[in-house]
């Protein structure tokens, strides 16, 4: 899939999956708050919320209407719009500019009156789709140590194989290795 906003065109390169009920590593684990009323739908709408008050986080609300489910953005690669990636992350290069969900949250701008855009209609946000990749490894998920140990190991981060586009290479497993 592709991510679009003000010029600027990424590939999505890794994400990491979250579900309610039984994902402790979720943000739905405690249930509905005003933080996270928008993990509980409806799909297809963006979930930005600020990380230790410094990063916007993104991610692709993808459970049913009412059931939090959400994919967050680790990682992307430009396909578009370089010169302002840059300028919005200045020094940075290669995959430093995108390889880590507060690092693409710059890049893009984000804010917190993006949470619950509307991502597949013409916006300020906007998911498109993209070229499908040839291959995927999968992992466990990063930065989730308050999770249940069963929870933190599934296997929920996807990369694209091949990209040197990722927050982190270590833990990932081609995708038919863990299957």
């Amino acid at each position: 899939m592709l991510i679009c906003r003000e010029g600027v065109v990424l590939r999505i390169t890794e994400v990491e999956a979250y579900r309610w009920p039984g994902d402790t590593a979720c943000h739905a684990r405690h249930g509905r708050t005003a933080r996270n009323d928008a993990l509980w739908g409806p799909p297809g709408r963006a979930y930005v919320y600020l990380c230790y008050g410094l990063h916007h986080m993104l991610n692709l609300v993808t459970g049913r209407d009412g059931e939090a489910g959400a994919v967050l953005v680790r990682a992307a690669e430009p396909v578009a719009g370089l010169e302002t990636l840059r300028a919005r992350r200045p020094g940075a290069e290669g995959p430093a500019l995108l390889a880590g969900p507060g690092r693409l949250g710059a890049a893009l701008a984000l804010e917190l009156d993006l949470n619950r855009e509307r991502l597949f209609r013409r916006g300020s946000l906007e998911v498109r789709r993209g070229t499908p990749p040839e291959a995927i490894r999968c992992g466990p998920r990063i930065g989730i140590d308050y999770a249940e140990p069963a929870h933190r190991a599934l296997p929920w981060r996807f990369a694209i194989e091949g990209t040197r586009w990722v927050s982190r290479r270590a833990g990932l497993e081609h995708l038919d290795a863990v299957r």
